[in-house]
């Protein structure tokens, strides 16, 4: 199997306890193969590209950026990217800002598609269906309300896919904080990909579900893992701030994952969503669960 890392590492982009002067050096300076090549180093392998960098860092994705990135795929370097998720609603009602957060995740999109990314991860919805999904409502309402950012999320996703062309199984949709139904309807009726986020699943995010219930829906059309450990949350209650452990520090039944990956063939990346310390600890707790799958 091939674990990869995510490359916003905030500790290593805004390393704690440096002078403000030291630190705006480092941000106009970022430089971001540098960033890849060193956690590759680690034995981290994609490498997911984050979209969010360019929020801050408008020069993570350059030309000049690019052509170091793809010097890295040249030796082996392989990448998956998140699409843009801060600031970004692709479900919203309002159309002008759907029309915004749509035209921001295709820039990225389009900047990326040189690396030949192996999959572009996408939240289809954003933190006002969210806001929703939680509000003390009738389910009816509820209902009705959340059909209607689906609705939201299939016009964005029928943008993108028409206007660069991407095909549609390279987008996997993450299961995020918004209905699991929902979500594999989407993904059925675009023919797009699933990105299975371990921890989100666990916290009940997408619904309070069997874990390997989910694992099992979302299986035939399964393209990326984002592993981290969770506390599994009770019905009812979401685990806001209990995902994004390190592996062992959860519920996670990782020796029983990693088994069910194996006997469906999975060929796809689990991705540490994890910082680059807890990222190294939990391979070794895979190597410790399941060994042969590093071989």
């Amino acid at each position: 199997m091939r674990f990869g890392i995510m490359a916003m590492q905030m500790g290593m982009l805004v390393p704690p306890g440096q002078p403000a002067e030291q630190l705006l050096a480092k941000i106009s300076n970022f430089d971001h193969a540098g960033l890849v090549s060193r956690l590759a180093a680690e034995g981290f392998n994609p490498i997911e590209l984050g979209g969010d960098l360019s929020l801050f860092l408008p020069q993570a994705f350059s030309s000049a950026a690019l052509e170091k990135l793809l010097e890295l795929k040249a030796q082996g370097v392989a990448y998956t990217v998140h699409l843009p998720l801060w600031s970004v609603e692709p479900s919203t009602p309002l159309r002008p800002v759907r029309r915004g957060s749509v035209e921001a995740v295709m820039k990225i999109l389009q900047a990326t598609w040189p690396l030949d990314p192996e999959v572009y991860v996408l939240h289809a919805t954003g933190a006002l269906a969210a806001e929703f999904y939680n509000m003390h409502i009738s389910e009816i309402a509820r209902t009705f309300l959340l059909r209607q950012f689906q609705d939201g999320a299939r016009e964005s996703l029928e943008q993108i896919l028409m206007e660069t062309g991407v095909p549609s199984r390279r987008i996997a949709i993450e299961t995020i904080e918004f209905p699991l139904d929902l979500t594999l309807e989407l993904a059925d009726e675009l023919d797009l990909s699933i990105c299975l986020d371990t921890g989100h699943v666990l916290a009940g995010f997408p619904g309070w579900f069997d874990f390997f219930d989910v694992l099992e829906r979302c299986l035939p059309r399964l393209a990326e893992i984002h592993l981290h450990d969770s506390k599994l949350m009770p019905e009812g209650r979401r685990g806001y701030g209990e995902d994004h452990k390190p592996l062992g520090h959860g519920d996670l039944e990782l020796g029983r994952l990693l088994d069910w990956l194996s006997a469906a063939r999975f060929k796809g990346p689990l991705i540490f969503e994890l910082q680059l310390e807890e990222a190294l600890a939990s391979l070794k707790v895979v190597k410790q669960v399941r060994p042969q799958v590093l071989e």
